[in-house]
């Protein structure tokens, strides 16, 4: 699978001096592909150390950190020669082995020509690791121009690109977008579902027991990275995302409420622990509401316990609600806002980072803020079926006169207002060439 990552790789490659990259990023993103598959199709030789799979390769860095040192014990160890100008040496799920991860602070510092790659999916939780010495990257699920590669339609990925608001290629990538809600971006599951040559019904029964499989996977790791009481909370705090999304209907996202979440426990600060914990492995994310008038920087206008929380994959979300795939096709269901206000969360996150931000005011809501890189703060407004017309934007627009506004909707859109802007939900991940 292509991967949106794999440029900025190679890009580090070309670099003739370079820090370590630290890859960050849930379980089975698809990490290890991409270093030693994608990445590593650019070398001669790539040496993969897996510490999850392997805890013995922990004794290489035992004696010592040093670069010289620990490169002559891999050698010994793997009855191999490194070409330290040239070959591509990956220590995955280096979280497991926490002399492996200080050691990079050493690669940076010692061999900044050497290519070095760290990855991990419990990095968040550690206590300590180089910051300032690593190229830090966070890998996501599949997006939805990535599940568009995936699917194998030169023709529909060149509309894409060119932003073709065209009736023909609205109605193709607005198919294969319900298509993405059902299945969402893990790696396995995009695989299955394009590559199986079973009928439909065995495809979805397929990528639903890989969405269980998968959840499964992270509630085993709910006990594994933390205490068991700790592992009750953080579960009922995942298993409640999802439920709180699916309250709102075809309304905008509310905040995460903190009441019945977890038995005899009503306040932030009581929930604070399972959720940064969640957020930490990066199964979900927050986004701010600003209730006042927004400018840059959002950060300081937030309050730290005010937050929607989104899920980190829109298949594994469906998949915890029990949303089949003949509902996702039927544009009358009315859940779809809320999935549509997740996917554009996460193709959000993509492009520009955590946490998002949102707008509130009495009744009015805008469901995300975008700052440009001039610095405007432009309110994006989410629309998932044809209904354009909403009294919260024409609100902000009356109260801040913002220099655009941005709505996604469920039909095509146009471009032909400079000053609002119009598109299919797909095209969120346009935004940048579109505002700036």
């Amino acid at each position: 699978m292509k991967r949106l990552l794999l440029q900025k790789l190679l890009d580090w490659k070309q670099s003739p001096s370079r820090k370590p990259v630290l890859l960050d990023g849930a379980r089975q993103t698809g990490k290890s592909f991409l270093l030693e598959t994608l990445f590593g199709a650019h070398y001669e030789q790539v040496i993969r150390l897996d510490f999850l799979e392997q805890p013995s390769l922990g004794n290489l860095f035992a004696d010592s950190l040093k670069p010289d040192d620990i490169i002559t014990n891999i050698e010994l160890e793997l009855n191999i020669s490194i070409d330290r100008q040239q070959d591509l040496i990956i220590f995955d799920e280096v979280g497991e082995c926490l002399p492996a991860l200080h050691s990079l602070k050493f690669f940076a510092e010692q061999c900044s020509q050497m290519h070095v790659c760290a990855s991990g999916s419990n990095i968040g939780l550690l206590d300590s690791f180089p910051v300032g010495k690593v190229e830090w990257l966070e890998l996501y699920p599949l997006t939805f121009e990535e599940f568009l590669w995936a699917s194998d339609q030169p023709p529909l990925a060149k509309a894409f690109e060119q932003m073709n608001l065209g009736k023909v290629a609205h109605e193709k990538l607005f198919g294969l977008l319900i298509e993405y809600y059902f299945v969402g971006g893990m790696p396995e599951a995009v695989k299955a579902w394009f590559q199986s040559k079973q009928d439909i019904i065995e495809r979805t029964r397929r990528v639903q027991q890989i969405h269980a499989a998968l959840i499964s996977g992270y509630e085993r790791d709910f006990g594994k990275y933390s205490d068991k009481l700790s592992a009750q909370h953080i579960q009922a705090v995942f298993e409640n995302v999802p439920v709180q999304l699916s309250n709102m209907m075809d309304d905008s996202v509310k905040r995460f409420k903190f009441k019945d979440v977890i038995e005899k426990k009503s306040r932030y600060k009581e929930l604070a622990g399972p959720i940064n914990w969640l957020e930490n492995c990066k199964l979900i994310s927050k986004c701010h509401p600003i209730d006042c008038k927004p400018d840059s920087p959002l950060k300081p206008l937030a309050k730290d316990n005010i937050f929607k929380l989104f899920l980190f994959d829109v298949g594994l979300l469906g998949h915890m609600l029990g949303i089949s795939y003949k509902e996702h096709r039927d544009q009358k269901y009315h859940y779809k806002g809320f999935v549509a206000e997740n996917f554009i969360q996460n193709e959000l996150i993509t492009l520009i980072g955590r946490p998002t931000y949102s707008w509130e005011y009495a009744r009015s809501e805008i469901e995300f803020l975008y700052k440009t890189e001039a610095g405007d703060i432009i309110p994006v407004e989410v629309k998932s079926g044809k209904r354009t017309r909403a009294k919260s934007l024409q609100t902000y627009v009356q109260r801040y006169s913002p220099t655009a506004t941005f709505k996604l909707i469920g039909s095509t859109g146009s471009l032909d207002d400079p000053a609002a802007k119009v598109l299919p939900l797909y095209y969120i991940s346009k935004i940048k060439d579109v505002l700036g």
